[in-house]
């Protein structure tokens, strides 16, 4: 008999705040992180809008308490920051770390340290050690250092929907008994080459975003972390544990649709979700909440938006919280799992600011106030180029 997947801590750092607390008082309060860029110079500056997190990295050092000569890249430094909000909501003990995984995902890694050392580092051996912080599992490992595990590492990079699947693959280790508890979830930074390179793609828009509306232009990128940390029901019972909710559906699907777009059809969504309630073992009239990808682009609110039709016989109450926070990447699916959660905590609907006028293609209306209401499942949907699609299904039992 498979475990339980119980959630027993979590940790956020994005443009609505630097903790749990405080993203929540934004979401309840409308209140939005988009704004322009203004960390680092771009030539797209006064053209996109963007969801940045409003801290150094000398002041994100400065609050992990790290000496000068870190390697910590932006992404490194949001994701410890995440992690150990989690841990510690977990009260995880340093004799708990021999036991525990994790397992992180980003997109971007170290880019920002490549970009301002890479055409310096032959002639200046002294930024070798930046250079060696670009790969994908860099910001893993540092995390793992800083909190102490010694456990199962690993890295997921399946770009949008890579937390979604760091979630899930932790999820099922715990089921299956290879591990009684692992920290999942995903950090992505902002930087140069993520900004042109969406520009390129012609999908950032140079307004706040406008997920599931008629004249949505295209996303707004942001960056953030987010970790859960997940137990066997077995951990829990032993420590007496508060359980914030549970992992009880999850699905991953691809289309093989296209590099960078959506199905015409949702097809991958759809399965996602499909393989999700099949999971959890509950029909689709039990969700009460979906937390959608909503990234405001074209394609992907139509795709979703088709998906959502075909396997709903009525879609329940939904909306995008990326108008607060932006799209941030491989965070993204980590950051909504965190907003899923305190949705059911409080038993309200976030709201999907923005909005004003439906779709053509149906009648889909998200939406657009904060209100109340019973909730006992929710559903997040996080779909990635190259048509990697994933759902999570959250449960408060």
């Amino acid at each position: 008999m498979q475990k339980k997947v119980a959630i027993t801590g979590m940790g956020i750092v994005s443009a609505i705040g630097m903790t749990v607390e405080e993203n929540f008082h934004a979401l309840m309060s409308k209140k939005t992180g988009i704004s322009r860029l203004e960390l680092f110079e771009s030539k797209q500056a006064s053209s996109i809008k963007v969801g940045e997190i409003k801290k150094s990295n000398d002041e994100l050092i400065q609050l992990l308490g790290l000496d000068s000569t870190n390697t910590f890249t932006r992404t490194a430094l949001l994701g410890a920051l995440a992690a150990k909000q989690a841990f510690d909501q977990a009260q995880l003990k340093p004799n708990d770390v021999l036991n525990v995984g994790l397992i992180s995902s980003t997109s971007v890694g170290g880019m920002d340290f490549t970009e301002k050392h890479y055409k310096k580092y032959n002639e200046h051996p002294e930024y070798i050690p930046f250079i060696s912080s670009h790969h994908a599992g860099d910001s893993t490992n540092k995390i793992a250092d800083y909190l102490g595990i010694k456990g199962f590492v690993t890295t997921i990079s399946t770009a949008c929907s890579s937390a979604a699947n760091a979630i899930m693959l932790g999820a099922q280790m715990i089921e299956n008994g290879y591990l009684d508890r692992v920290i999942v979830g995903g950090t992505d930074a902002l930087s140069k080459f993520t900004i042109n390179g969406f520009k390129t793609l012609m999908i950032l828009s140079d307004t706040d975003n406008t997920p599931f509306d008629q004249n949505r232009k295209g996303l707004n990128l942001g960056e953030a972390a987010a970790f859960l940390v997940l137990e066997s029901d077995e951990c829990v019972q032993k420590q007496n544990k508060k359980v914030l909710g549970y992992v009880v559906g999850y699905g991953n699907a691809n289309d093989a649709y296209h590099q960078t777009a959506s199905s015409e059809n949702g097809e991958g969504a759809f399965l996602a979700m499909k393989k999700a309630f099949e999971k959890a073992e509950i029909s689709s009239n039990q969700i009460d909440y979906i937390n959608v990808h909503g990234t405001a682009t074209p394609n992907n609110d139509l795709s979703e938006g088709r998906a959502l039709l075909r396997i709903f016989d009525s879609v329940p109450k939904f909306s995008s919280t990326k108008a607060f926070t932006g799209h941030t990447l491989a965070a993204a699916a980590a950051i909504e799992a965190v907003y899923s959660l305190l949705a059911l905590q409080h038993q309200v609907v976030f709201p999907n600011l923005n909005f004003s006028t439906p779709m053509e293609e149906f009648n889909l209306i998200p939406e657009t106030e904060l209100h109340s209401h019973p909730i006992d499942y929710v559903l997040s949907n996080s779909f990635g180029f190259g048509g990697n699609c994933s759902t999570l299904i959250f449960s408060k039992s």
